[in-house]
């Protein structure tokens, strides 16, 4: 070519080609398409050239192609139609044939051709008696994606030939396609039946078994078609899908090393070796397995997705959003790049941007129900109460549906008992559709010790953790042996270090996968497994799905039902869940008689001297405070606390600063509703003794409604700082009403936001009254039960001990009243 024009090159192909000279023609036409791929008469000529060897599906491609670079040649559409013909594939001949009489292209016999066509369709009519033809009409409408006609050509073929196991094959394919799962399982059977060695009809099978759940009978499926084709790459694949569906990490990864054996570049078989291993807690495999697959495929989308997810979890967070990053520059619509990357800001402490990412991912998918609620959720941390506004006439709808959305976001924006529990149901079946593990045996006699396996997130300094402590440090350990199994996260510190010596045995087992978990459990001989977490981030409830003990537990961390059938008991009492409310929880109650709730009435308050001029307070102030979490601030309590600012002389409000947005948004709301911000004062975080010890420069605790003080409310009360609560329906909004009671201070229990009001009111403006009640509490605080934790002890292992004596009888799960 580097000597003659292109037209040079094509003439002389001509030439070489009408003399019989096929392979210069070749040549010289080769040289042509290397130069222009799409040069129309060098593909038409092409294409000739292989029909003539007798290479008719060779050929096609040639064909098309000069067609689509030039569909005004008559010659261009006869030669195609005539291929088709020669091949049998009459259906594609006569679209292509009806194409160019409607576009009325001129010079070609189309006539002819078309007598052509009816005349092999008539001589195939007769042929193999019309089998062939018939599946053959089937494989071009399924290729059209016409399966309906395409399964008819099938069953016209096996009434015909009832033995033709590749018509069977076909139409299995079209079935499941068409999403005729059940019929596709018997058409592979049937194809299966005539040709027991079909390794493609095995491995087929095997998807569809998988799809319906059947991942047993999948194994089977694809074992088989590797006894018939050892090297078949894709079966190994897929079952190494089926392995990791079912849990069953080790096999998995076996799968996935033998596809990689036989196809050492197959990039998709090294990102699900990748899963795997992560799955498996193996992050740093993980990675390298991913690294491997974009070697391969540098614009694999999945790879650096999952790639981002790994290293999330490592805690390498700017390295996660460098590769959401990249998912999102490959796929600008990969909504779920969008959420991870916010989530992954959002642990960096950036709200802001956070945000703004998941503001793109639904900008993407406004219907992205759960990216609402987690928006909604994170704009309640910044108190940016104006963005709210404009979603919040959709939470009754979010989760409600099919869409699951995650239930605890929403706890605080909404108190609604029905829905709560709806949200959680459709969450759990989205999220935890694993096979239960087969249960183990109902002991023939009761253990001496009955053996609790507490499971959790938060064995650190975390809220959880402080309440549970001394529980258990102080379980009966002739009738106990007490198991820890850390979930997530390490951490050296003190509160570490001090759970660890409580329990009998502490396992940290954040690197297993779900399922290893349930087994070393059951290895465990865990009688009562407890779930300390619920619906809260990190949370693995998967472990729970595959049942880890005869009996499991809903427990302290999530203030509401999980919406699971696995779990049979929730950690209640009857001020919580009165009996009227017991159908909005899938778990049976386990009711404690004083309240849910434990405290450690050991905890000790700091003796380093503070006074107000410390915490930026004024000495002669009133001081309403509310260390809740800033999220839990709507503008229905924020609107009330202005007005008791504006009515109190000399009052302030002290808030828990939870982020610097958060500080900034209350302040201008505050100026929005004419009280100078000076007065909202913000504490920032101090050691334990010291918060717990601060509370003393307070006057009053105001609590917040849909998600009350639950822990907070614990250390205000043990501080002696009085709370000022309102009761609501969910088990989030009455949690302060139980640990005022249980401290004998019912009277601080309010129904209506207005008796709220009036209730704080006075007890700002009546030193006398609020006196009386702080010397209550510093009564009552170490002679009512609240915080007589050796008490509450004998009472949470009472219900323990009855929720044993009903597994081990036989007994269903039912509510379980606990005496005083």
């Amino acid at each position: 070519m580097t000597k003659l024009t292109i037209s040079q090159a094509l003439q002389q192909g001509v030439d070489a080609h009408k003399t019989g000279q096929v392979q210069e023609a070749h040549r010289l036409y080769a040289a042509i398409l290397k130069a222009q791929p799409k040069h129309p008469d060098a593909n038409h000529n092409m294409g000739l050239l292989f029909v003539g060897d007798g290479k008719i599906e060779v050929a096609l491609p040639f064909f098309r192609i000069a067609l689509e670079a030039n569909p005004n040649i008559a010659q261009f559409w006869y030669s195609h139609i005539v291929a088709l013909i020669k091949l049998e594939r009459l259906l594609d001949a006569k679209i292509l044939l009806d194409q160019a009489k409607n576009k009325g292209i001129k010079g070609g016999d189309f006539d002819q051709l078309e007598q052509k066509i009816n005349d092999t369709n008539k001589a195939l009519a007769v042929k193999s008696g019309n089998a062939d033809t018939h599946n053959n009409m089937g494989v071009t409408l399924q290729d059209q994606g016409n399966l309906e006609k395409a399964i008819e050509a099938y069953r016209k073929a096996i009434a015909i030939k009832p033995d033709y196991a590749g018509a069977y094959y076909n139409m299995a394919n079209a079935l499941k396609e068409q999403g005729n799962l059940e019929e596709a399982v018997v058409s592979y059977g049937k194809a299966l039946s005539f040709k027991p060695d079909h390794a493609d009809a095995h491995n087929n099978l095997g998807n569809v078994l998988k799809e319906q759940g059947n991942l047993e009978e999948a194994v089977v499926s694809y074992g088989k078609a590797l006894s018939f084709k050892p090297d078949y790459v894709m079966a190994y694949y897929n079952m190494g899908h089926a392995f990791q569906d079912q849990g069953n990490l080790e096999k998995a990864i076996e799968a996935f090393r033998k596809a990689i054996v036989i196809k050492p570049d197959y990039a998709e078989a090294h990102n699900n070796m990748g899963r795997t291993l992560q799955d498996q807690g193996n992050l740093e495999g993980a990675i390298v397995s991913y690294c491997k697959a974009l070697s391969l495929k540098p614009d694999y989308v999945m790879a650096y997705y999952n790639m981002g997810h790994a290293l999330q979890e490592q805690g390498n967070l700017e390295k996660a959003i460098e590769a959401y990053s990249k998912v999102i520059a490959i796929k600008p619509d990969y909504t779920d790049a969008h959420y991870n990357m916010a989530n992954a800001l959002r642990e960096q402490g950036n709200l802001e941007k956070a945000i703004e990412a998941i503001g793109k991912a639904l900008a993407i998918r406004p219907d992205y129900e759960s990216l609402v609620a987690q928006k909604l959720h994170w704009q309640a941390h910044i108190c940016d109460w104006n963005s709210i506004a404009k979603d919040l006439k959709r939470v009754p709808e979010l989760g409600i549906t099919k869409k699951h959305v995650p239930p605890f976001a929403l706890l605080s924006l909404e108190d609604s008992l029905d829905r709560h529990l709806t949200r959680s149901k459709i969450y759990a079946k989205a999220k935890y559709s694993q096979k239960v593990l087969l249960p183990k045996d109902k002991p023939s006699k009761r253990p001496k010790r009955i053996r609790i396996g507490y499971f959790s997130t938060d064995f650190k300094e975390h809220p959880v953790a402080y309440l549970i402590a001394k529980v258990l440090e102080q379980h009966n350990r002739d009738q106990f042996e007490v198991f820890g199994y850390s979930i997530y996260g390490s951490s050296s510190c003190i509160m570490r270090q001090r759970l660890k010596k409580s329990f009998d045995s502490f396992t940290d087992v954040q690197s297993m996968s779900d399922r290893d978990i349930a087994l070393q459990a059951r290895q465990d001989k865990i009688d009562i497994a407890v779930d300390l977490n619920g619906h809260t981030r990190y949370a693995r409830t998967g472990i729970f799905a595959y049942r880890a003990a005869p009996i499991q537990i809903n427990y302290l961390g999530y203030p509401g039902s999980m919406g699971m059938e696995f779990i049979d008991y929730i950690v209640a009492d009857q001020h919580l869940i009165p009996s009227g409310s017991q159908k909005h929880f899938s778990e049976k109650q386990i009711y404690l008689p004083n309240t849910y709730m434990p405290t450690d009435d050991s905890r000790e308050l700091s003796q380093k001297p503070m006074n107000r001029n410390d915490m930026g307070l004024p000495d002669d102030a009133f001081v309403f405070c509310c260390f809740n979490n800033n999220y839990k601030i709507s503008p229905n309590e924020f609107d009330i606390w202005m007005r008791l600012l504006t009515k109190v002389e000399k009052s302030v409000l002290w808030l828990r600063k939870s982020n610097q947005i958060s500080k900034i948004n209350m302040k201008n709301e505050a100026q929005k509703r004419k009280v100078d911000p000076s007065r909202i004062v913000f504490a920032d975080k101090l050691p334990m003794d010291e918060h717990l010890a601060r509370h003393k420069l307070a006057d009053l605790f105001i609590d917040t409604f849909a998600f009350n003080a639950h822990t907070t409310a614990t250390e205000a009360l043990w501080a002696g700082l009085p709370v000022v609560t309102k009761i609501g329906l969910g088990f989030a909004a009455r949690v302060a009403g139980s640990l005022l009671n249980a401290v004998g201070l019912p009277e601080l229990v309010t129904e209506t936001e207005r008796d709220y009001e009036a209730l704080i009111l006075e007890l700002a403006t009546n030193p006398t009254k609020l006196a009386k009640i702080k010397e209550k509490l510093a009564t009552n605080r170490l002679t009512q039960p609240l915080f007589n934790t050796e008490l509450y002890i004998k009472h949470l292992e009472n219900g323990y001990q009855q929720a044993y004596k009903s597994y081990f009888e036989g007994n269903l799960p039912q509510a379980i009243i606990v005496p005083k």
